[in-house]
């Protein structure tokens, strides 16, 4: 099996290759395309289509008006002159209002969709998005909503309304969101938490780029399938009240329609009939609609695999800070926590000072808990919502951070601070191409247009060493192999050569002989550009390869810094050398005895 644009990989024919590469052209197939191949899609659009177009001829399909009455045609039966589908108890044209109709039916599924949709779609991106505060206020507002009890409400604002159908919707459309609201709410809380949406925050971009651009558009299949089933609601409802004669008897609907037939059932049944047919074709191909929608949309992009939860910012401090500005970055009695259930807070990273030198490099070591990570995000500034800088100062190139706004922050993030992950098929957004993710972080950072940052990309993709830039700037995540993912997000991240950039266990997930390619750019990188460089790491390793210092960390705390040679040749402190005993050496032979079989086993 080829992985695309690696060249350290061979080609190998692997059983059921075409049918995968069948299965991936079918899944980037435009969407039309894919509603034109279902049957269901067809026939309900068509039928949706011919109904709308129905009532846009209305003034050249009959020449009587919707409240026209004729005293000689009063129950006239189908086929009578004039009358194609026969005339109601008042003498009115059924034809005439059944086209009539259809227009009310939709300005009524237009008014109610559409309110409903920008109500509950607004409501659940920043409820769903932002911090606790957020949340718990727009959950308390559309569960107030809730409360309401929709069809009386309306029945008693009739007055107000004044019986005209259209406010009318427009209140309901305002009832039908919480459901919306719940919908994208629920499906944002996930989403948010995607790598690539951290990814692209740590990039440069603001929330309403990232909401608009990589939320809403994974979150889209649910909405138009919703919408559907609110576009049948609104008629549904519009055509019950005007059933009980609530609003204005003037305006022709298909719910007036059936109630005079109702009356009328046992004279002429057909008047009965026809409005109930048309209203039920209109909502079942509504459903049966949004269902195709769905179907496509969310085919045509490959599922992404969901890897753990993904910071964001929040941060507390005094702003602009005098501080000693002859360090690039100069971290002094760092303290983070997190509240507990019990009404406390427990602290994860505590006392921590550390310097970074303009064009060093620094290694942050220790095992998985130790605080690493929670280090470096709050100095990117992305620390989950819930987490507490209880004490401490982080300078960048003289400018205090902790407590620095988020419009602020956002200046520097991708611009002078950069930003390596660990996974990096997770930091790709599964829906878009490589290259169009890529050219977004640039332009984010600079004034460049459009073309001028492709063709940034396609030189810094060649510059990481992917020997088909073009190819891979066109191809999606899921088309490439992790150690070109992780070269084409290093060269988004060194795209503005940055002043640091923080690389978090940038090899972790990644083949031995790629680590070693991906350790030997970041050296050459680093020395091209002169850039400081935080290294974030388990591996003592991947520190005695790159690194200029060491800082280990220990249960929240840096119990040891120093040179590299200074850590490797006379470590001080007993985690220390438990780290570095700890490493396998080639020419190590197990000396000791294999454990004896223990007498029951051995029977």
């Amino acid at each position: 099996m080829t992985l695309p644009n690696d060249p350290t990989t061979r080609t190998v024919r692997v059983p059921g290759t075409e049918a995968i590469a069948t299965a991936t052209r079918s899944s980037r197939t435009p969407v039309w395309k894919k509603l034109l191949r279902d049957p269901q899609a067809v026939i309900t659009i068509s039928l949706l289509v011919i109904i709308v177009l129905l009532g846009l001829l209305t003034p050249f399909l009959t020449s009587h008006g919707p409240n026209q009455t004729d005293l000689n045609a009063i129950n006239a039966p189908v086929g009578t002159p004039g009358f194609l589908l026969g005339a109601d108890e008042s003498g009115r044209d059924i034809f005439a209002r059944l086209l009539h109709s259809i227009n009310t039916a939709v300005i009524a599924a237009l008014l109610g969709t559409s309110v409903a949709l920008v109500v509950g779609v607004l409501g659940g991106l920043v409820g769903g998005y932002f911090g606790r505060i957020t949340q718990s206020a727009t959950e308390w507002v559309f569960s107030l909503i809730m409360t309401f009890p929709g069809v009386l409400l309306l029945i008693i604002l009739m007055p107000v309304t004044r019986g005209d159908y259209r406010p009318t919707i427009l209140i309901f459309g305002v009832l039908l969101a919480p459901g919306i609201y719940r919908i994208v709410r629920n499906l944002v809380l996930g989403v948010k938490n995607e790598l690539y949406v951290d990814a692209a925050r740590v990039s440069g971009l603001g929330n309403l780029r990232i909401l608009g651009r990589h939320v809403l558009f994974v979150v889209r299949g649910p909405i138009i399938i919703a919408a559907a089933f609110l576009a049948g609601t609104s008629i549904g409802v519009q055509s019950g009240l005007a059933f009980l004669g609530v609003g204005s008897i003037e305006i022709p609907s298909f719910g007036a329609m059936i109630a005079s037939g109702f009356r009328n059932l046992y004279i002429a049944p057909t008047q009965f009939l026809w409005p109930s047919l048309l209203l039920g074709v209109i909502t079942a191909s509504l459903v049966l609609l949004g269902n195709s929608l769905r179907d496509a949309f969310e085919g045509a992009k490959p599922k992404a695999a969901r890897i753990g939860a993904a910071p964001s910012a929040e941060r507390s401090a005094d702003e602009d800070e005098v501080v000693d500005a002859r360090n690039l970055v100069e971290i002094r009695n760092l303290a983070i926590a997190y509240p507990q259930a019990s009404g406390g807070i427990a602290e994860v990273v505590r006392g921590v000072d550390l310097k970074i030198n303009r064009g060093e490099v620094v290694g942050l070591v220790g095992e998985s808990g130790s605080g690493k990570s929670q280090t470096a995000f709050a100095t990117l500034g992305v620390l989950p919502n819930e987490a507490i800088i209880t004490s401490g100062s982080i300078v960048f190139d003289g400018r205090e951070l902790v407590g620095l706004p988020e419009a602020r922050m956002r200046t520097l993030r991708g611009r002078e601070i950069a930003y390596i992950p660990q996974e990096p098929m997770s930091n790709l957004d599964p829906s878009y191409r490589v290259g169009v993710q890529l050219v977004e972080g640039v332009r984010s950072s600079s004034s460049m247009s459009k073309a001028e940052a492709k063709d940034l990309v396609l030189s810094l993709l060649a510059r990481v060493g992917i020997a088909d830039p073009q190819r891979t700037f066109d191809s999606y995540p899921h088309e490439i192999s992790g150690g070109m993912a992780q070269r084409a997000l290093i060269a988004g991240a060194v795209a503005s050569r940055p002043k640091l950039l923080i690389a978090d266990e940038p090899t972790t997930a990644l083949d031995v002989t790629v680590q070693a390619e991906i350790l030997d750019l970041l050296r050459d990188l680093q020395a091209e550009l002169d850039m400081a460089v935080l290294l974030v790491t388990h591996n003592f390793g991947v520190v005695a390869d790159v690194c200029d210092r060491i800082a280990v960390m220990q249960n929240g705390s840096i119990v040891e810094a120093g040179t590299t040679l200074e850590i490797f040749d006379h470590p001080q402190h007993p985690y220390t050398q438990m780290l570095l005993g700890s490493i396998l050496e080639e020419e190590s032979v197990r000396a000791d005895a294999p454990p004896a079989a223990v007498e029951g086993d051995a029977k």
